[in-house]
């Protein structure tokens, strides 16, 4: 790296998007299991929204600590991806998110996506343990 601006701060932006997108996520999960963080009640049905529950909180915080992030990332990139077109777009008859309310769906997509590509960073759980074990 040459010290740019940019590659200077890569790191710590990188794990600070993690963590927040993942705790963030993790609270639409925490709202639909447990009824936690001002929802009414959780959800009771199992299939599709315990399922997204279960993805988005245990996701979420797999995410937010560092632990399979790259594997969390992708297929929680994969539910949100299924959310914008099955419960937005199909929904409202429209693939604009300006119409069919599913820019969070889609923004959460593409952030875990690049979790994804980009891995979690070098501070995570994750790499805290490999070093360990490795000591």
């Amino acid at each position: 790296m040459n010290g740019t601006f940019g590659q200077k701060y890569y790191e710590l932006t990188l794990n600070a998007l993690r963590i927040v997108a993942g705790f963030l996520f993790m609270i639409h999960g925490g709202q639909k299991l447990f009824g936690w963080f001002g929802a009414e009640a959780a959800f009771t049905a199992w299939w599709p929204v315990g399922v997204a529950g279960v993805l988005e909180f245990f996701g979420g915080l797999a995410i937010a600590l560092g632990l399979f992030t790259r594997y969390a990332a992708f297929i929680v990139a994969g539910e949100m991806a299924v959310t914008y077109f099955w419960r937005h777009a199909a929904a409202r008859g429209s693939l604009w998110p300006w119409e069919n309310r599913g820019e969070l769906p889609a923004l959460y997509c593409f952030i875990f996506l690049f979790i994804w590509a980009s891995g979690g960073g070098r501070w995570q759980l994750e790499a805290w343990i490999r070093r360990k074990l490795a000591a």
